[in-house]
């Protein structure tokens, strides 16, 4: 399932790995997971990228709200890091908070991460916990995410997550995600567009659709399906692959090539895209383009592809996102990558975690803007926030809109690894020109507060 993002590939990704962890709920647990705060020595630069005094001192007052004290704010971390052994959320929530924390916390509070590991089948679990002690959700996700999402409508929790995953989610109340993906809409028309029309205009009535087999995978399959045709191509060879994996990809390999296949989309783990395209090289075919999807973005991948990058052309579009490829010309980004040197050295800046840092940037600024700290407030300022952009990390996203953004970025991965493509931007790195496909079969609607009898006036 796409990082969807990252709606699907990340929920794809969680779907088709495997791990254990052990998990634990109180202070010392969640401490040991998240890491050893560094000392505060100095105040820290409380500006981001283009952002002004995202963080700092002030004198915050009393609170009666939950997760919310004289000089602290608790705050969840949704992951599935005891399943995926991925831990970019966790990562990310240490060096946002331990910088925020340094130059003097949200208004004087310090931002106390709390890791919700859902472990891949326990979101439910960890949204009650979540709702019984956490101010807000923040910075994370989890492929399942929708299986918690009545009951965080319930207790009134609201959530900032660096992605959302499944249709019961995407889109649904007190849920504001810093850009993409939105309810109702394919989320990479612009990209596919370019593909299909631009970079490949004779690969658009020959497009394939290879997907792991899950029920939720099935969706996606369908809803690309839809968005090829509506964007003017066909998909004219689709394939499903069993989620335990497959220990001969030779006779998809085949399949491809006796079908012509001139663009293939991947909704899949990367490890086995790369098994895909080493059997797809030894039978000396390659498509046109392989949407290797933002899952594949990464050092990884093309380890893992070797020699068969030298044939094989690959594309991610990363939720119009600046790729950490662009650091030497994005000031926000190289910030990202220099906090994360400084608060969690030896880990690596993922996709995830830059997805992450925007949902920080804008639950801090929404809270900060606060006169007093209350979900309702928190909440109202970040769903009425528009042009944001996290800093110069992401293209403008108006967040009061229920349509996606046009803009997008694609990198590409070459022997050398991911580079950004050659798609024109025309706004720094991105290209802000796309068209918007609405989706016309029914896939299901996001969950809202009406659902489970609420409403926003309940909101305190």
């Amino acid at each position: 399932m796409r990082r969807l993002i990252t709606g699907g590939v990340t929920a794809l990704a969680v779907l088709l790995a495997a791990g254990c962890s052990t998990r634990s709920d109180d202070e010392t647990d969640s401490a040991r997971q998240n890491g050893p705060t560094p000392q505060r020595t100095q105040a820290a630069s409380s500006d981001f990228g283009t952002l002004k005094d995202v963080c700092g001192p002030g004198t915050a007052g009393k609170s009666s709200v939950q997760g919310v004290t004289d000089d602290a704010i608790r705050v969840g971390v949704l992951t599935d890091v005891g399943f995926t052994k991925k831990s970019e959320f966790v990562d990310t929530a240490k060096v946002f908070t331990s910088w925020c924390n340094d130059a003097g916390g949200i208004n004087g509070r310090h931002i106390e991460p709390v890791t919700r590991d859902a472990r891949f089948t326990e979101v439910r679990q960890r949204t009650l916990e979540a709702c019984k002690e956490d101010f807000a959700l923040v910075g994370g996700g989890a492929a399942l995410d929708s299986l918690g999402v009545k009951d965080r409508l319930t207790c009134l929790l609201p959530n900032f997550p660096a992605q959302s995953s499944q249709i019961g989610a995407i889109g649904s109340d007190l849920q504001v995600i810093a850009s993409q993906p939105s309810a109702g809409y394919f989320q990479y028309p612009g990209y596919y567009t370019w593909l299909m029309k631009e970079k490949h205009p004779g690969s658009a009535r020959k497009v394939g659709v290879i997907a792991g087999d899950s029920p939720v995978t099935k969706v996606m399959s369908a809803q690309f399906e839809e968005a090829v045709a509506g964007l003017g191509g066909k998909v004219s060879y689709t394939d499903l692959y069993p989620a335990s994996g497959v220990s001969d990809w030779t006779p998809y390999a085949q399949a491809i090539k006796k079908e012509g296949v001139k663009g293939l989309v991947f909704l899949g783990d990367f490890a086995s895209l790369a098994k895909l395209e080493q059997a797809l090289t030894s039978i000396d075919y390659a498509p046109d383009w392989i949407d290797a999807n933002s899952n594949a973005y990464g050092p990884a991948f093309p380890e893992l592809a070797g020699t068969a990058l030298a044939k094989q052309h690959n594309y991610a579009e990363l939720f119009a996102t600046a790729p950490l490829e662009s650091a030497a010309d994005n000031p926000a980004t190289r910030q990202a990558i220099d906090l994360f040197e400084k608060y969690a050295p030896g880990k690596e800046v993922t996709y995830p975690a830059l997805r992450a840092f925007p949902a920080w940037l804008l639950f801090a600024t929404a809270a900060r803007d606060c006169s007093t700290l209350t979900r309702a407030c928190v909440y109202e300022n970040a769903r009425t926030t528009t042009d944001w952009t996290a800093g110069g990390l992401q293209a403008p996203f108006d967040l009061t809109s229920k349509q996606p953004t046009r803009c997008f970025t694609v990198v590409e991965a070459t022997a050398d690894g991911w580079r950004p493509a050659d798609f024109e931007p025309d706004q720094g790195a991105f290209r802000c020109d796309g068209p918007l496909y609405k989706y016309e079969a029914d896939y299901g609607k996001p969950a809202t507060l009406a659902s489970v009898g609420k409403s926003l006036s309940d909101l305190t």
